[in-house]
């Protein structure tokens, strides 16, 4: 059996944490360097909590139409696509209602507890409210819509900070992971890129975890248990159900999807947690291999998922 020796580097980015691995490690520093520019530039533009990115600008100014870069339309793109593609389960206008839920900041300054807050139980805007033309690149939304990317934002990252990489490394293959967000480029090592499903992606690598393997697109996991918070004992988390304004209550505490994109990977697990019991079958329609896992532990494994092996 060929063994074949990767390079791998850890950081944060994004709020979240980072990994970066090659199958040559010679260029390890090169692809690092290109995936770091990539993730910048996408916090740059597609962040809410920086005053200064594009975003931020767009949801300041509604009602006025406002050019953004090719960068900031792709992300738009891919925001838009998601809610088309669900039929609006993952929703860009949930920027309020997760904002309301407390989810104000970046992650890492959320208190762990606090006071009583009222979460407002309303449909939101919804996606149409957002007047993009992807040709000319430029985006107006209506009054009272705030923008939140945050479901596809940071798979696309992943997704352009893995062909960046490979496109510095020259050949060979890669894996950009952000904070769950998994994209591949170019050729797997032998035998494939082994991932593990955890929860939580920052879960150090145990043999007890279960490990698929993957060889080319993209994997994510949405999860309730990780990005969570309670005011005045009623615990909150980022998914919001854009039915209500209200973060998901379905069955699922977590899902993980295999598709040929990090971005369509991300767009079915979130849509998996805000869709309930009808995932299992809009998964099935859409062939998407998911693992999904429910409040009580229980593992449900869809459309080709493997079994684990023992």
């Amino acid at each position: 059996m060929t063994t074949t020796l990767l390079g791998i580097v850890d950081d944060r980015a994004l709020g979240t944490d980072m990994r970066v691995i090659v199958t040559r490690p010679d260029r390890l520093a090169e692809a690092k360097a290109a995936a770091d520019d990539v993730i910048k530039a996408i916090d740059a533009a597609a962040s809410r909590f920086r005053d200064d990115s594009e975003l931020s600008r767009i949801n300041r100014e509604p009602g006025r139409r406002i050019a953004v870069s090719p960068l900031m339309a792709r992300a738009l793109a891919a925001g838009l696509r998601g809610a088309r593609l669900t039929g609006g389960a993952v929703d860009p206008t949930v920027g309020s209602a997760v904002r309301l839920a407390g989810y104000d900041r970046d992650f890492a300054a959320i208190p762990a507890d606090g006071s009583p807050i009222t979460v407002s139980v309303t449909r939101v805007p919804g996606w149409r409210a957002i007047e993009f033309d992807e040709a000319d690149r430029t985006v107006c939304v209506m009054q009272g819509v705030e923008i939140d990317l945050g479901a596809t934002a940071k798979a696309l990252a992943s997704d352009l900070a893995a062909a960046a990489a490979l496109e510095a490394v020259g050949s060979g293959g890669v894996l950009v992971s952000l904070g769950g967000d998994i994209a591949l480029a170019g050729d797997a090592p032998a035998g494939g890129w082994a991932v593990q499903t955890s929860e939580d992606s920052g879960a150090p690598l145990d043999e007890s975890e279960e490990t698929i393997t993957i060889q080319s697109g993209g994997i994510a996991t949405s999860s309730i248990t990780v990005r969570r918070w309670s005011r005045g004992g009623v615990v909150l988390h980022h998914i919001i159900d854009p039915a209500t304004g209200a973060p998901a209550s379905g069955p699922w505490r977590t899902a993980s999807v295999v598709a040929g994109s990090c971005v369509d990977a991300n767009i079915a697990a979130t849509a998996a947690i805000v869709m309930g019991e009808a995932a299992i079958a809009w998964l099935a329609a859409n062939k998407l291999p998911a693992r999904l896992v429910d409040r009580d532990g229980i593992v449900h494994r869809l459309a080709g998922w493997p079994a684990p092996r023992h």
